[in-house]
């Protein structure tokens, strides 16, 4: 293997960091997003269920969203504003475990309380003072799937807390999980009514499949350009199964190689010959669970 140049690593490393893609999908969930954090204030404040397969794009889209909206210091009032608060909801429905969450993301984590001021009440009335003093118009809980490891009981308390920071602080709810949670927040009727639903279906083999992939390679800093034929692209679908994570993956990795070996472009042979990363071992290991080690 030839020995890599410093301008080679460098696009290596651009490559292997976050990228954004703003194709039609992504833009189309973010201004929806857009219009509901920049809303005016009512008291039944509209919001957004997004929700899709692991792997989706729904974290990179609320990740997009969280730079564009991202806390600023406002010299006059010597207070940080924050429009929009993105969380991950905690493993189980635990509404202590969350205001403490919400706590540690503004800078307020709860170590500095006593033992009976973390109690669930308190803690309630802590964190709606500080959101309220923000300036929050948005509220984004990722992974809110989460709630499905709990009980019936233990998901309806966590929509409450979710249902009564919205009303109480008058900003907009915004949740993001697999399909499966969309069963449990239904069961919160009030909650349900005021979330419009948003599905990011898996990719399909169709023209905005085909736009998609040429615009992710364009964004690939190789020297030469891509000329894939149709049955490559149908490939690159089977290998992922139209889950955009994968595909990211693999055409980064593929992409990697090209300024590895020299190619400096994404080839048929390529793609042909690429083993999915996330089965790349799959084979060694039963063989492992075979022979019993």
């Amino acid at each position: 293997m030839r020995a890599r140049t410093t301008e080679e690593d460098g696009r290596i490393a651009l490559i292997q960091s976050d990228i954004w893609i703003g194709f039609p999908r992504a833009e189309q969930v973010l201004d929806r997003l857009q219009g509901l954090i920049e809303a005016p204030r009512q008291t039944r404040m509209p919001g957004l269920l997004v929700h899709g397969a692991s792997g989706i794009g729904k974290t990179m889209i609320a990740r997009n969203l969280s730079r564009k909206y991202a806390p600023e210091y406002d010299p006059a009032s010597g207070i940080t504003r924050t429009p929009l608060l993105l969380l991950q909801a905690p493993p189980a429905p635990d509404e202590r475990r969350f205001y403490l969450h919400i706590l540690a993301a503004v800078g307020a984590p709860a170590t500095a309380l006593s033992a009976r001021a973390q109690n669930v009440a308190s803690l309630e009335v802590r964190v709606i003072a500080l959101l309220r003093d923000l300036g929050l118009r948005m509220i984004m809980i990722d992974e809110v799937h989460n709630l499905l490891a709990g009980t019936h009981r233990e998901q309806r308390r966590f929509l409450n807390v979710l249902r009564y920071l919205s009303n109480e602080l008058e900003v907009s709810l915004v949740c993001l999980g697999v399909s499966e949670a969309v069963d449990a927040i239904r069961g919160d009727i009030q909650l349900a009514r005021r979330l419009d639903e948003h599905h990011l279906p898996n990719w399909r083999d169709d023209a905005e499949f085909s736009d998609m992939i040429q615009t992710l390679i364009a964004a690939m800093p190789l020297e030469k350009k891509s000329n894939l034929k149709v049955k490559s692209l149908k490939q690159i679908l089977a290998l992922t199964g139209g889950v955009t994570s994968r595909i990211f993956a693999l055409i980064k990795d593929l992409s990697i190689d090209a300024i590895v070996t020299g190619d400096e472009c994404i080839t048929d042979d390529a793609i042909a010959k690429w083993t999915p990363v996330w089965s790349r071992h799959a084979n060694a290991y039963r063989r492992l669970e075979k022979s019993g080690v």
